[in-house]
């Protein structure tokens, strides 16, 4: 930019002595970061491209761990493009990558390293990729053990922790109480413990400090700035969503008890 800025100020100079020189670099300093807005957008598009194409192809691999893809999971991937509010050639893209995904000859290591590298290794962005297999394989009301083998290659293969998927699985039955109006029980309490990654005996303020750094992290405009795919924006509110339902219910239980 500051290159541009010189270029634009000498240009002025010549053709406008003081003048010319400060409409120069003020023309210099505006072609420069349009120029460089293009290039972020442009290198964005590209990052979220890849995280949608990487997901679907991860998606086959895992759905595939147990043998075959049941009918179950590919009504889940069906009504994940329509959640997503997928294009026609988006869909068409989401579909192929998947088909490679289930391929016997699919390299998931390097698959899994390509969404390290375009993530920059964003935990909560490697969390809602994890989330949304998560999801997939567990369309069918059980996780196979292959397939819960395959998730933790997966989690292994981001850098994630075993934690990390206990905290998104406890994330999805906190979904699922909610959608069925289940009462508060015990499990419930246990997972909104494991939603904020923190004990039970945390102190009041240890709690408030982690609900406020997961909500930081995971604000939907903070992840769609750092790659997330803005059709994936509804599953990173769904994200936040949950972690205020887990310090609400923690909350409560606290002061019912005290």
């Amino acid at each position: 930019m500051l290159i541009a800025i010189l270029i634009g100020a000498g240009l002025g100079f010549m053709f406008g002595k003081l003048p010319g020189l400060i409409i120069g670099a003020l023309l210099g300093y505006w072609v420069a970061r349009r120029l460089v807005r293009r290039v972020v957008v442009s290198k964005l598009s590209q990052m979220q491209g890849q995280f949608l194409d990487s997901t679907f192809a991860v998606m086959g691999c895992v759905c595939k761990a147990d043998g075959h893809v049941s009918g179950d999971e590919l009504r889940v991937v069906e009504a994940l493009f329509e959640r997503l509010r997928l294009n026609e050639e988006q869909r068409e893209r989401a579909k192929a990558a998947f088909e490679r995904g289930k391929a016997d000859d699919f390299d998931l290591d390097a698959e899994l390293a390509t969404v390290r590298r375009v993530t920059g290794g964003q935990r909560a962005l490697l969390q809602v990729f994890l989330q949304v297999q998560l999801s997939a394989i567990a369309a069918d009301g059980e996780l196979h053990p292959a397939e819960h083998d395959m998730l933790l290659r997966v989690a292994r293969g981001l850098g994630c922790s075993e934690a990390e998927i206990e905290q998104i699985e406890a994330m999805l039955r906190g979904g699922q109480q909610q959608a069925g109006g289940g009462a508060t029980s015990q499990q419930a309490l246990t997972d909104a413990y494991r939603v904020l990654g923190v004990e039970s005996d945390a102190s009041d303020a240890e709690l408030k400090r982690a609900y406020r750094r997961l909500m930081s992290q995971n604000h939907p405009d903070k992840l769609a700035g750092k790659g997330l795919p803005e059709s994936m924006r509804e599953m990173a509110e769904t994200r936040t969503q949950e972690i205020s339902n887990a310090y609400d219910l923690i909350k409560k239980s606290r002061e019912a008890n005290a």
